[in-house]
Protein backbone atom coordinates (compact mmCIF):
# COMPACT_ATOMS: atom_id res chain seq x y z
CA UNK A 1 0.00 0.00 0.00
CA UNK A 2 1.14 3.46 -0.83
CA UNK A 3 -0.19 6.64 0.49
CA UNK A 4 0.95 9.96 -1.31
CA UNK A 5 1.12 13.72 -0.52
CA UNK A 6 0.52 16.60 -2.52
CA UNK A 7 2.27 20.01 -2.29
CA UNK A 8 1.78 23.39 -4.24
CA UNK A 9 5.30 25.27 -5.71
CA UNK A 10 5.18 27.97 -8.29
CA UNK A 11 8.35 28.04 -10.35
CA UNK A 12 9.36 30.70 -12.71
CA UNK A 13 11.71 31.32 -15.37
CA UNK A 14 12.54 34.34 -17.34
CA UNK A 15 13.05 31.94 -21.05
CA UNK A 16 9.10 29.89 -21.40
CA UNK A 17 6.63 27.75 -19.46
CA UNK A 18 8.85 24.57 -20.13
CA UNK A 19 11.88 26.11 -18.57
CA UNK A 20 9.88 27.21 -15.88
CA UNK A 21 7.99 23.75 -15.53
CA UNK A 22 11.32 21.44 -15.89
CA UNK A 23 13.10 23.87 -13.35
CA UNK A 24 10.23 23.43 -10.44
CA UNK A 25 10.14 19.71 -11.06
CA UNK A 26 14.27 19.77 -10.53
CA UNK A 27 14.13 21.68 -7.35
CA UNK A 28 10.94 19.51 -5.98
CA UNK A 29 13.13 16.66 -6.82
CA UNK A 30 15.85 17.69 -4.55
CA UNK A 31 13.56 18.18 -1.50
CA UNK A 32 10.97 15.81 -1.91
CA UNK A 33 11.31 12.07 -2.54
CA UNK A 34 9.50 9.80 -4.95
CA UNK A 35 8.07 12.45 -6.86
CA UNK A 36 5.53 10.35 -8.89
CA UNK A 37 3.87 13.34 -11.24
CA UNK A 38 2.79 17.46 -11.03
CA UNK A 39 -0.37 18.73 -12.42
CA UNK A 40 0.05 22.18 -14.10
CA UNK A 41 -2.82 24.31 -11.72
CA UNK A 42 -2.51 27.45 -13.22
CA UNK A 43 0.33 29.90 -15.37
CA UNK A 44 0.93 33.17 -15.63
CA UNK A 45 3.34 36.01 -16.75
CA UNK A 46 4.73 38.75 -15.52
CA UNK A 47 4.92 42.11 -18.02
CA UNK A 48 6.85 45.34 -18.11
CA UNK A 49 6.67 48.03 -20.23
CA UNK A 50 3.91 45.50 -23.03
CA UNK A 51 7.18 42.97 -22.67
CA UNK A 52 6.86 39.48 -21.14
CA UNK A 53 9.35 39.68 -18.48
CA UNK A 54 8.67 36.48 -16.60
CA UNK A 55 7.09 32.83 -17.12
CA UNK A 56 5.38 31.75 -14.18
CA UNK A 57 3.78 27.84 -13.48
CA UNK A 58 1.79 26.74 -10.66
CA UNK A 59 1.87 23.03 -9.95
CA UNK A 60 0.50 20.83 -7.41
CA UNK A 61 3.65 17.96 -7.13
CA UNK A 62 2.58 14.17 -6.24
CA UNK A 63 4.88 12.38 -4.31
CA UNK A 64 5.20 8.78 -1.89
CA UNK A 65 5.64 8.87 1.62
CA UNK A 66 7.67 6.65 3.04
CA UNK A 67 9.33 5.77 6.50
CA UNK A 68 12.18 7.42 8.39
CA UNK A 69 15.01 4.37 8.97
CA UNK A 70 15.04 2.84 12.27
CA UNK A 71 12.03 5.29 13.42
CA UNK A 72 9.45 3.59 15.52
CA UNK A 73 5.45 4.54 15.09
CA UNK A 74 6.36 7.23 18.74
CA UNK A 75 9.42 8.44 17.27
CA UNK A 76 7.53 9.90 14.36
CA UNK A 77 4.25 10.87 16.36
CA UNK A 78 6.12 12.67 19.09
CA UNK A 79 7.71 15.81 19.49
CA UNK A 80 11.27 14.24 20.51
CA UNK A 81 11.67 13.76 16.22
CA UNK A 82 11.30 17.51 15.67
CA UNK A 83 13.79 17.89 18.81
CA UNK A 84 11.24 19.50 20.89
CA UNK A 85 10.82 18.63 24.50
Amino acid sequence: MSVAKVTEITSSSSKSFEDALQAGIKRASKTLENVQSAWIQDHEVGIKDGNITEYRVRMKVTFILTDWPGASRADVNGSSCLGIR
